[in-house]
């Protein structure tokens, strides 16, 4: 238990840490207002959430996260860069 509250604990810290360097567009919102449709867009969220996954993984790299704690970071991480 104790090693998951600190593993919890890391994983806000460093959150919030990429949160202030993460760029403040996510992918969807920069597809909106380049006003991209069908195969345009399709490939532009593909290359943009693969871009993402590439630094929210090098930033869990950085912050020493492995197993879950990392995967979750990652899945939070990607999903706020690419946006709802």
């Amino acid at each position: 238990m104790r090693s998951f509250l600190v593993v919890a604990i890391a994983l806000l810290a460093t959150a919030g840490a990429y949160a202030q360097t993460s760029p403040t567009k996510t992918c969807r919102t920069q597809a909106t207002e380049s006003k991209l449709t069908g195969t345009a867009l399709e490939s532009f969220m593909a290359k943009c959430e693969g871009e993402a996954h590439v630094k929210c993984d090098s930033a869990a790299l950085k912050n020493s996260l492995s197993g879950g704690a990392k995967k979750s970071f990652t899945k939070k991480c990607v999903a706020d860069a690419v946006g709802a």
